[in-house]
């Protein structure tokens, strides 16, 4: 793509210092609790760090690959699920190898410019990584990326009007996160309130059992990955709150016990293992998908005649949102079940049939106005992040600010710093001298930038 007038294209190892540090030895205590400090991949936020929790000595460093990282340069995530990860140094600091920074060249790209090109190129860049479930980017992929780069008055011009409009979304994306939740306290209260703890005379106070039959699903087993009579099956997966995910049902063998699982509609399944804040969450079987079984991570509730269905639906909503079962389950490695022995005696509240219809419709009604409101949430959640991704596509391609004729074209730029370069007299190489203090601990960088020679350096490729 022909670049916009005054711009140039380039490459990141062109116009930044890259390189990645190193992990001091564990189990050496010299190598920790110093006051150095030592980002990894998870401190990357987005923002600029200015302080990190992990650090090495100096005597850590220097026996390490770990590498002083300027002030003012930009660090990426190469491994992982932060893989793509930005920061911006507001302090000297070092990195594992798992982090690479980019050390912007002075007078020729601007820090924030770099790091917000790179956050627009981060989609493009994750598909690059290699290595399944723990890609990694190459750095030698990162260095030859191209890069546009504007001239420099440009270039803060942009950042400027970008960082204004980002900021903006974020404003608009917290105040959608705050409806969500609102959204959510909304959809609780009207179970609260439609299935009240302290119950009307006429109503029954009954228990799970005594509403129902309760019962546990099939047991998972390889010897019924195969068989004469395969059939499909609900598992924990396909059960969310009032709602049974079909995309990805399974199948097994239920040769002589199909009958004993099969599902009907107006049965009520259960989550009985999840995280403990989820355990118990509820879905009617409405008959969809056909014939279909449930495996033992479910527990399905039958209401007796004077108990509706949707009913039932509802009393299991409001203990879920009201954290009921929580109190009932027992834990083991971080997932907690829900048996039917401890399901069984949890309160069941029974109004007359037609006070259950009223209070059904009237749940169906109000629920119905926060599927609408999440839906408008959803849409405008997809609306901010196409928003988000055109400004970043518009500052770099020299749509989102004005451009200046009195600017300092980018070409323009690199013929002066290479004259320069060309006229700067060289200095005669001489061995250093070996100091007293030779074994000393590397000092931080005085500056985060290089200078205009360093830039000419790695500018002459272009």
């Amino acid at each position: 793509m022909e670049p916009p007038k005054g711009w140039v294209w380039s490459t990141l190892a062109s116009v930044a210092s890259w390189g990645s540090g190193g992990t001091p030895k564990s189990g050496v205590a010299q190598y920790y609790g110093g006051d150095i400090p030592w980002v990894v991949s998870g401190d990357l936020n987005d923002e600029q760090i200015h302080s990190v929790k992990l650090t090495i000595t100096a005597e850590g460093l220097k026996s390490s690959s770990a590498k002083w990282v300027p002030e003012g340069s930009v660090l990426i995530a190469m491994y992982g699920a932060t893989i793509g990860k930005l920061a911006i140094t507001g302090q000297p600091l070092t990195t594992n190898q798992a982090v690479a920074f980019a050390t912007p060249h002075q007078g020729l790209i601007d820090k924030r410019f770099l790091f917000w090109y790179l956050r627009s190129q981060r989609d493009a860049l994750r598909k690059t990584g290699k290595g399944g479930a723990q890609p990694n980017i190459s750095q030698a992929i990162l260095k030859a990326w191209p890069v546009p780069v504007p001239p420099v008055a440009e270039q803060h011009r942009i950042v400027e009007a970008l960082e204004d409009h980002i900021s903006r979304l974020d404003v608009a994306g917290r105040e959608l996160d705050t409806a969500r939740q609102k959204i959510a306290s909304f959809r609780k209260s009207i179970l609260l309130s439609l299935v009240p703890e302290s119950i009307p005379e006429s109503w029954e106070m009954s228990t799970v059992g005594e509403a129902g039959t309760i019962g546990l699903g099939r047991q998972r087993h390889p010897d019924w990955h195969h068989g004469p009579e395969m059939r499909p099956y609900l598992r924990v997966a396909n059960v969310f709150e009032d709602r049974i995910d079909t995309s990805d049902v399974m199948e097994m063998d239920f040769s002589g016990v199909f009958e004993r699982f099969r599902l009907e509609p107006g049965d009520i399944l259960l989550n009985e293992g999840q995280s403990p804040h989820l355990v118990g969450r509820p879905a009617l079987y409405r008959g969809t998908p056909p014939n279909v079984a449930f495996t033992n991570s479910l527990l399905r509730f039958q209401a007796r005649p004077d108990v509706l269905p949707e009913w039932a639906l509802m009393v299991f909503r409001r203990h879920l949102h009201a954290r009921r079962f929580m109190r009932e389950v027992r834990i083991t490695t971080n997932i907690a079940h829900l048996s039917v022995k401890r399901l069984k005696p949890i309160e069941f509240p029974i109004p007359p049939l037609e006070e259950q219809k009223r209070r059904v419709q009237a749940c169906e009604e109000l629920m119905s106005y926060a599927d609408a409101m999440e839906h408008a949430l959803k849409r405008n959640l997809v609306r901010a992040k196409h928003l988000r991704s055109a400004v970043l596509e518009r500052a770099f391609t020299g749509r989102l600010v004005a451009q200046d004729s009195a600017d300092e074209s980018a070409s323009d730029l690199l013929d002066r710093i290479r004259a320069e370069r060309e006229v700067k007299p060289k200095r005669a190489s001489r061995r250093p001298r070996k100091s007293a203090n030779a074994d000393a601990p590397p000092a931080p960088p005085a500056s985060s930038t290089l200078s205009a020679t360093t830039a000419v350096q790695q500018e002459l490729p272009l």
